[in-house]
């Protein structure tokens, strides 16, 4: 068979490939909000597309389309594929987007440069494989390094590691073979350098795909779980959680504590200075009670909005003197801090339980006890903590002053 046209058929089967995978795409999402990382890897199929398809016409068209303009497009399909998966990774920060930039149009220019100097062959194989196996570099590191990373990305973090190493090897067979070492060289190198194409455009198209599709489900299932304005657990998701977290409990034998509290004449607040700065005032709690428990607590604690402006802390493995001084700390982060950025202070007050887990124990429960004890705390004067101490026949408040 023909050499001409059997690289002829691999270059349009490339080309088709990208074409359908963007059209498959498109399709798909078409419906879907507009997706910035989406349609960064739609433009980088595209521009592979193009690419492959002026290589087609090499020998035909002047050198400097079917090699410079198709490697300067091959870059740019590389930069924006990268670029597409690390904004799926929410990793594409104004700096690393700046860097990535410079990189990419060093990458063109010195293409172009040594094509123009007339170098041989083998070193322009060598300088395209070095430049796009770098462009992988950091995409891979964060697929790969990131310890919240789901099985799915380190695998495809693992698979485009391959690629990354196979770019080199290629490099590195060039300095050995030279121009042989070319796609359109007949030999080894060339059906090895075939295979690598389609494996990485598949792994590309496919690989994108399913982290796409996984981070669709993770963004609806946040956006189920979590309260849309302060980004805390909603209640459906925190009593689903707590309830979880107290079986787990009770076949350890353990304890659990669980704090209600709300903002101190929050409708005076809403009715003095607008829904729009009340908002801005439970925005401003969860920031601050969010940053309080991660410093005081491991990451097991839940925290969720009960509604309106009442909220819930549910830690494990906590006795009624731990629970009572977190109560506190939380207390304190609010009231010896007034915000800068609102035009009013504000207080809390906290309702603590703390009761042995039990499988049968109701959350409804937990908050009964807890809304007393936050009662108690009102009428003590706001801006105050009050437990409920559980013993053998009765539930006694007692009440922490602050005055």
């Amino acid at each position: 068979m023909n050499i001409n046209l059997d690289m002829k058929t691999v270059f349009m089967s490339l080309v088709l490939g990208h074409i359908f995978t963007v059209i498959l795409i498109s399709a798909y999402r078409r419906s879907s909000v507009k997706d910035r990382a989406v349609n960064t890897f739609i433009l980088a199929k595209w521009f592979q597309a193009v690419a492959w398809a002026m290589l087609i016409f090499r020998g035909i068209l002047p050198g400097i389309f079917s090699i410079v303009l198709a490697n300067t497009l091959l870059f740019t399909g590389a930069a924006l594929e990268t670029a597409a998966l690390l904004i799926l990774q929410q990793s594409y920060s104004r700096r690393v987007r700046i860097w990535h930039l410079l990189y990419t149009i060093v990458c063109i220019a010195g293409f172009a440069a040594i094509y123009m100097m007339n170098v041989s062959e083998g070193t322009r194989i060598i300088y395209a494989s070095i430049g796009t196996a770098l462009f992988l570099v950091y995409p891979v590191y964060r697929l790969t390094r990131d310890p919240h990373a789901s099985s799915l990305k380190r695998l495809v973090g693992y698979l485009y590691g391959v690629v990354l190493i196979s770019m080199l090897y290629r490099a590195l067979a060039t300095l050995q073979l030279g121009s042989q070492a070319g796609l359109f060289s007949v030999g080894l190198s060339q059906t090895v350098s075939f295979i690598a194409l389609y494996l990485i455009m598949i792994l590309g198209n496919v690989g994108f795909v399913l982290l796409s599709k996984e981070q669709a489900d993770m963004d609806l299932l946040r956006m189920a779980s979590y309260d849309e304005m302060t980004d805390v657990l909603n209640r459906r998701t925190f009593i689903v959680e707590s309830r979880n977290t107290i079986h787990k409990l009770a076949r350890q034998g353990k304890q659990v504590s669980f704090i209600l509290f709300d903002i101190d004449a929050y409708k005076t607040i809403n009715d003095t200075y607008g829904h729009f700065t009340g908002d801005r005032v439970l925005t401003d709690m969860t920031d601050r009670i969010r940053q309080c428990l991660s410093e005081l607590t491991t990451e097991d604690y839940l925290f969720g909005r009960y509604g309106g402006d009442e909220f819930a802390v549910l830690l494990p493995d906590t006795d009624e003197q731990q629970a009572a001084a977190c109560a506190e700390a939380l207390r304190r982060a609010i009231a010896d801090h007034p915000p800068d950025v609102l035009p009013i202070a504000y207080t809390i007050s906290l309702g603590v339980v703390t009761v042995p887990a039990t499988a049968d124990i109701q959350m409804n429960t937990l908050y009964v006890l807890s809304d007393q004890a936050l009662y108690q705390a009102k009428r003590a004067g706001r801006n105050q903590v009050a437990v409920h101490m559980l013993q053998p026949d009765r539930i006694e408040t007692v009440h922490m002053s602050h005055k």
